[in-house]
C-alpha cells in the first residue's frame, strides 16, 4: 500500500513538473494555420500565402494556408472565432469581416469581440471613379451635379454591405448628397456599365479600375486616402479638395479574442519583419495595394474607428436588409 502511495506521489510531482513545461513552450512550437475567408486566387488568398512562406522561410516556422470560403466570410469568422486563443488558428481577413456583424442576421459570433487584431499589412483605399460621359472633371463638380439632380445618379458596388457599397455610402453621407446603389454579383459587370454608361460611379479600389485610367476611358476624381496617388494616373486626396472622405479597405490578420498579448506581439513582429522583404512589398504593391504595418493595439483602434465612422450606414443597411 505504502508503495502505491509513493508512486502515485511521483507520478503527481511529475505530472505537475510536465504541464507547466507545456505551458511555457516557446510559441510557436508547432503548426500555424492562417485560415482564409474566401475563395483561392483572391487578394486575401494571395496575401496569406505570401506571408506564410515568408514567415516559414526566414523563422522556420511550420505556416499552412487553409481556405474557407462561404456566407461572404461568416463560415471562415465563426470557426476561427471558437478556435483555442493560443495563436496556432488565426484569419487573414479584410474589413468586410467586421461588417459582417451588420449585414448578416443569423451570424452566430461577434466580428468585433470575437478578435483580437495582429497585423494590418496593407491598405486599398477607395477611389471615386466616373465616367468621362458624365462631363464632370473634378470632386465638386461631380458634388455640385449631385446635388442638382438628387437620386439620379447610380453608383455600383460588389453587392449590398460590401466595402464599395459602404464606400459610396460613406461619401453619400459625408458630401450630403443622395446616390442610387446598384449591388452587383459579377463585379467585372460594375466596369461595363460603368463605361456604357448604365451606372456613373463607383467607389473601389484603384488596382480594379487601373488600365481603364490609364487608357482615360474612366476618370478618378479623388481617393479615400491621406496621400495621393501616382499611378497609374495621378489621383488627388478627397482631403486636398476639401472633403473629408476617408476610406479604406485593410487587409491584415487577427486571432481568437484571449490570445496572450506575448503571442499577438511576437507574431506581429515578425510579420513586421518579413513585410520589409523587397521582394514580398513589390508583390504586395501589384496588388493594387498600399503596404501598412500597424500593431495589435494600432489595429483594433482602426477596426473601432472604422465602425464608428461608418455606424449610421451601416444602420441603415441593416434595417434596409431587415425590412426585404
Amino acid at each position: 500500500m505504502k508503495a502505491a502511495k509513493i508512486v502515485a506521489v511521483c507520478l503527481a510531482v511529475l505530472s505537475g513538473l510536465w504541464m507547466p513545461a507545456r505551458a511555457q513552450d516557446k510559441y510557436p512550437s508547432r503548426l500555424i494555420t492562417i485560415v482564409v475567408p474566401i475563395s483561392p486566387g483572391t487578394a486575401i488568398d494571395i496575401l496569406a500565402r505570401l506571408y506564410a512562406d515568408r514567415l516559414s522561410s526566414k523563422y522556420g516556422w511550420r505556416v499552412v494556408v487553409e481556405d474557407r470560403p462561404g456566407a461572404a466570410g461568416a463560415v471562415a469568422g465563426e470557426y476561427v472565432s471558437r478556435a483555442t486563443p493560443d495563436g496556432y488558428t488565426v484569419i487573414f481577413a479584410n474589413s468586410g469581416l467586421t461588417f459582417l456583424k451588420y449585414t448578416n442576421a443569423s451570424l452566430k459570433f461577434d466580428p468585433l469581440t470575437s478578435f483580437s487584431g495582429v497585423a494590418i499589412v496593407a491598405q486599398a483605399p477607395a477611389v471615386v471613379t466616373v465616367s468621362p460621359q458624365l462631363g464632370v472633371n473634378d470632386l465638386k463638380s461631380f458634388i455640385d451635379l449631385a446635388k442638382a439632380k438628387p437620386g439620379t445618379l447610380n453608383y455600383g458596388s460588389a453587392g449590398i454591405g460590401s466595402a464599395t457599397h459602404l464606400a459610396g455610402a460613406y461619401f453619400a453621407q459625408q458630401t450630403g448628397i443622395s446616390l442610387v446603389h446598384v449591388p452587383y454579383t459579377d463585379s467585372n459587370q460594375i466596369l461595363s456599365d460603368l463605361l456604357g454608361g448604365r451606372i456613373q460611379a463607383s467607389f473601389v479600389p484603384g488596382a480594379f479600375v487601373a488600365p481603364l485610367l490609364k487608357q482615360g476611358k474612366l476618370r478618378a476624381l479623388a481617393v479615400g486616402g491621406d496621400k495621393p496617388l501616382t499611378e497609374p494616373v495621378a489621383i488627388p486626396t478627397a482631403l486636398s479638395q476639401g472633403i473629408d472622405y476617408r476610406f479604406s479597405t485593410w487587409y491584415g490578420v487577427l486571432a481568437p479574442a484571449q490570445t496572450p498579448k506575448a503571442v499577438l506581439t511576437m507574431l506581429h513582429d515578425a510579420i513586421s519583419t518579413v513585410s520589409k522583404d523587397p521582394e514580398l512589398a513589390g508583390r504586395i504593391a501589384a496588388l493594387g495595394l498600399i503596404a501598412q504595418d500597424e500593431g495589435p493595439d494600432a489595429f483594433d483602434a482602426t477596426i473601432h474607428k472604422q465602425i464608428a465612422d461608418l455606424t449610421p450606414v451601416l444602420d441603415s443597411i441593416t434595417k434596409a436588409i431587415s425590412q426585404n
